[in-house]
């Protein structure tokens, strides 16, 4: 059988041999298309998958290249031999790869975990299939994928890999030996320490294994984790299990004799031994002068396990390359620990280099100018082997090359500190086998990595538990344990930035009875923070070395990085940075690389850039006191006209509108982003929504107020179909709010129209129906039949859900008739499909039809895909109710189809549900639980609570418990045994499809 494999790298298997894929886009294309094996994969979503939410302008006609190479490869294989085969196909829904369930290894895991959890099965039975699951892993799922996809679909199919394991080690601990369960469960835990259902079956399995003090020493550990990093106690499971342990209760009897098996750490890795290299004969060798400068190690220091690990590779690779000078590049932000880890590292490193250490701080971003030459270095260096003046010569370059002569033959550790540019350094690297030079900097020196072959490592901002850790050090756990909420706030007010962590601990350790509160609430101000942040001299104050990185910018760049502090943030778009400057795109590009090369400014994500808090305190501050009120006036005008332009063209490509509602022209330098179809439009809101809330925010709170309610129009239909209700809420009453300030009637409307809806969703109905007759009122003065029809759709939506049907009629008959006066065909098409729905509700499924299908017809001429989704759903139903179950079937494929391909996977899932359940009708139960786990998927990846309808009734046919939807429809000829839909969940979301 051919195999696909993606619990691990990458694979494609035929038999025993592993067939050649190609590069690594390849592999990300094939792994696209497996993890939907059997159904089309949209042309749209593969490219996302692949290449992100902003695609290179290439990546169409690349992937394309690759469906060629990956069809022929299929093709290749099956001429190979074997029952099973893979094939490739292209259907109108996009990409389709033919595949049986068995032929993927994660759709066979998630068979076998299903199997394993199905009620009534022997343990035995539930063990074996578990085992059979666990061994299809072979190591990180996706591993060679890269992409915000991959990494979103490898968190999902981890949940699912410790959530088996946690049910595995348990019924193997009832029929087994439970010493089998204890190392893998210990490595998930030293990987998920946080899981406390993890954690919980290693504490039962050791204690089962006889080994309970071992269990109450996990129990410690989980619970401190908890309270460090979540403010948690443990839940009632880890309780129980720690009370058992405790009471001494005898571990439960097993199938076998249990063995110790314990599998102890190895100790940390020592620094790799070099061989000594043979001496080479040197004229410039002073006897006596072994440098030894490094200064002294910080103390406590802590963190940067995966720095150490991979400055330890950089030396070991010098040890099995004896002609190669090494040379290791650390980069990062100013205070982020750069010297400190380079030190730290360098001492653990001194056995290594017997024959000296020299260290020098070059003053690269020296705050008074003071910039050292490399002819000052040079001559530094060569005073510590104690040269004799008289034979040092006159001239960097000839002072450089008796440097090297003195270093020939000797293995010597050579630190450049604060760095400024790669000129300075490359004077200063050693030219000698044996050698190793770590420099650091707040530039990223791509040159020396071009030239010299240097290895690049950038520092990081400490994590949340390493904060933690340095604070314990500084002021000791008791005081940190005290204070555990204050000590959060501080970690995070501090952005993981070692310099600021060390500046408050040094202020609350001179302070011993100052309660740490208080310090967190000055660094709250955010006028204060940096204030606070103030350990009185110029290298421990953070305003102060923000500033000299900032003073070495050229002036544009600068001026650049002090307009980043109007962003709302989280992060910032390229297009939008090029707004917000007033710049073309190209030039944004040279100025945001400054700011990257000198760790101002992070790109973390292909075009997508960003800053920790500190420096975004410190941006505000710039360009508050530095750019004139106009001049910030004019940048945020330029960025609130660009997200607003650009949103409105998204919302109308998402929601066919016939005569959309212009906006006022964008100002000069606002450049909107041009979108071409429903594909861009989507990934544009997937990648801007949360800055766009944040945007309504600030224009709310900056006077843009139209530009508030009008964003936040834009941004309705999007938040609906995603399920940000909440969100919704909150910014459809700031809309409200900025509309009743400007006295706009078409603002206010809107704006109860989108509240009333979010208040709906949210089952607030009383309050929702308030807003929405509110809306109708003002959208009838405004003589907006648009505004009219939309608005009677959601109450005929509400009145249907509270059982009455034909006040719904009414409601849906009066929004077909304003969307005709709005010549709205897209809107028509959503009201019939809402008639032809009720119909069905009352059993005149002939009727229901008839509306249905000119519903369909109306909404495949105006390109309206969601409204497409739904409205097959709706045939599915009523085809479903006729006895027509093939029918139904291929409408519910249909359905789901679209409404994977524009993103509405809350529907996506609901399809599915129903889909299911047609099949179990018809007597398919594996397409049946197919259908229900897909969609479980979906709503483990929305991250709904297990409360929500749509989770519940997935929940109850997965476990085999009949529910309304499993009933055979009545035949049309007998009368309906109720108006309500025999299938409880049916999302609705904010489009001109419904």
């Amino acid at each position: 059988m051919i195999q696909l494999r993606l619990l691990g790298p990458v694979e494609l298997v035929a038999g025993e041999r592993a067939v050649e894929i190609g590069p690594p886009q390849r592999r990300a294309v094939l792994a696209a298309l497996a993890v939907d094996a059997g159904r089309p994969v949209p042309a749209g979503v593969l490219i996302q998958r692949v290449w992100g939410v902003r695609p290179p302008d290439g990546a169409r006609r690349a992937l394309h290249a690759h469906i060629a190479r990956l069809r022929r490869l299929c093709e290749q294989t099956a001429n190979d031999g074997g029952d099973v085969q893979l094939c490739l196909v292209r259907r109108s829904g996009g990409y389709l790869l033919q595949a049986a369930p068995d032929q993927v290894d994660v759709l066979r895991f998630r068979r076998l975990a299903d199997r394993a959890r199905e009620t009534g099965r022997a343990d035995d039975d539930r063990a074996a299939l578990s085992r059979e699951a666990l061994r299809l892993w072979h190591g990180e799922p996706l591993a060679d994928v890269g992409g915000q996809w991959a990494e979103r679909v490898r968190e999902a199919w981890r949940r699912q890999y410790v959530d088996l394991t946690v049910g595995w080690a348990a019924v193997e601990s009832r029929v087994g030996d439970p010493g089998t369960v204890i190392g893998p469960l210990t490595d998930l835990f030293d990987e998920f320490p946080l899981v406390e259902p993890l954690a919980e079956a290693l504490m039962r399995a050791l204690h089962s294994a006889g080994r309970g003090a071992e269990a109450l020493d996990r129990f410690a550990t989980v619970r401190r984790r908890l309270a460090e990093e979540l403010g948690a106690d443990p839940g009632p499971g880890l309780r129980e299990a720690h009370r058992t342990i405790l009471r001494g209760n005898p571990p439960a009897p097993v199938g076998r004799t249990a063995h110790r098996q314990t599998s102890e750490p190895a100790p940390h890795a020592s620094l790799p031994a070099r061989p000594s290299p043979e001496r080479l004969p040197s004229t410039a060798r002073w006897p006596g002068a072994i440098p030894a400068q490094l200064p002294m190690g910080v103390r406590g220091f802590t963190g940067r396990g995966d720095e150490l690990a991979q400055l330890d590779l950089v030396l070991a690779s010098a040890a099995v390359q004896p002609s190669a000078v090494v040379i290791s590049a650390l980069s990062g932000t100013a205070g982020v620990g750069k010297t400190a880890l380079a030190v730290h590292w360098a001492r653990r490193a001194q056995p290594a280099f017997p024959d000296g250490q020299l260290y020098v701080n070059l003053r690269g971003f020296g705050s008074d100018g003071s910039v050292m030459s490399p002819a000052e270095a040079v001559r530094g260096f060569l005073d510590a082997f104690g040269v004799p003046p008289a034979r040092v010569p006159v001239g960097l370059e000839a002072q450089a090359g008796l440097y090297r002569s003195v270093l020939a033959g000797r293995r010597v550790l050579v630190v450049l500190d604060n760095a400024r540019d790669t000129e300075q350094v490359r004077p200063l690297l050693p030219g000698a086998p044996g050698c190793l030079a770590l420099v650091t900097s707040r530039r990223l020196l791509t040159g020396l990595a071009v030239a010299e072959g240097a290895h690049l490592l950038t520092v990081d901002l400490l994590t949340s538990g390493q904060a933690r850790e340095l604070l314990t050090g500084r002021l000791g756990a008791s005081r940190v344990n005290a204070e555990r909420a204050a000590v959060g706030k501080i970690v995070r007010r501090c952005a993981g930035l070692p310099l600021a962590l060390a500046i408050v601990g040094a202020r609350a350790a001179a302070r011993p009875r100052f309660p740490l509160a208080a310090l967190a609430e000055e660094l709250r101000r955010a006028d204060n923070r940096l204030d606070a942040l103030d350990g009185g001299e110029a290298t421990s104050q953070v305003r102060a070395v923000f500033s000299s990185s900032y003073e070495a910018l050229s002036p544009e760049a600068a001026r650049l990085f002090r307009l980043l502090g109007l962003h709302p943030g989280p992060d910032a778009a390229l297009p939008a940075i090029a707004a917000l400057g007033g710049i073309p795109v190209n030039r944004a590009v040279a100025l945001l690389a400054e700011l990257v090369g000198g760790h101002l400014l992070t790109e973390h994500a292909p075009g997508r850039y960003t800053f920790h808090d500190l420096l975004r305190v410190y941006a505000a501050e710039l360009v508050a006191t530095i750019d004139s009120d106009l001049d910030r006036h004019t940048a945020l005008h330029r960025l609130l006209d660009h997200c607003l332009h650009t949103a409105h063209t998204a919302d109308v490509l998402l929601t066919p509108q016939p005569n959309p509602v212009p906006l006022p022209p964008a100002g000069p330098g606002a450049a909107p982003e041009a979108l071409a179809d429903h594909e861009q439009a989507q990934a544009w809101f997937a990648a801007e929504h949360t800055v766009l809330v944040a945007a309504v925010e600030q224009a709310c709170a900056t006077g843009f107020d139209r530009h508030g309610w009008q964003l936040a129009a834009a941004l309705t239909t999007f938040l609906d179909r995603h399920g940000h209700w909440r969100v919704l809420a909150a910014l459809q009453t700031r809309a409200l709010e900025a509309a009743r300030r400007q006295g706009d009637r078409a603002g206010r409307a809107g704006a109860h129209r989108g509240l009333g809806l979010a208040l709906d969703r949210l089952d607030r109905g009383e309050d929702a129906r308030g807003h929405y007759l509110l809306a109708l009122d003002l959208f009838a003065g405004l003589g907006s039949d648009a505004g009219q029809a939309r608005t009677h759709q959601h109450l005929a939506r509400m009145s249907a859900v509270l059982g009455s049907p034909q006040q719904a009629l009414d409601h849906a008959g009066h929004s077909l008739r304003h969307y005709r006066a709005a010549a709205d065909r897209a809107g028509q098409s959503a009201a019939l499909n809402h008639i032809g729905w009720l119909n069905a509700q009352l059993g005149e499924h002939h009727a229901a039809l008839v509306h249905c299908r000119q519903a369909l017809d109306l909404a495949q001429e105006t390109g309206d895909l969601n409204g497409q989704a739904h409205t097959w759903d709706s045939i599915g139903y009523i085809q479903h109710h006729l006895g027509g179950h093939s029918q139904a079937v291929d409408c519910y494929r249909r359905a789901v189809d679209l409404f994977h391909r524009t993103g509405d996977r809350q529907s996506e899932a609901a399809g599915l549900l129903c889909l299911g359940d047609v099949h179990r009708v018809t007597t398919r139960p594996d397409a049946a639980r197919t259908a229900w786990t897909r969609a479980l998927t979906i709503t483990d990846e929305l991250a709904l609570p297990d409360t929500d309808p749509l989770r519940t009734e997935l929940r109850t046919r997965l476990d085999g418990r009949p529910g309304p939807a499993f009933e055979q429809p009545q035949p049309p000829e007998q009368p309906p045994q109720s108006t309500v839909r025999t299938v409880p969940v049916r999302v609705l979301p904010e489009t001109s499809a419904w």
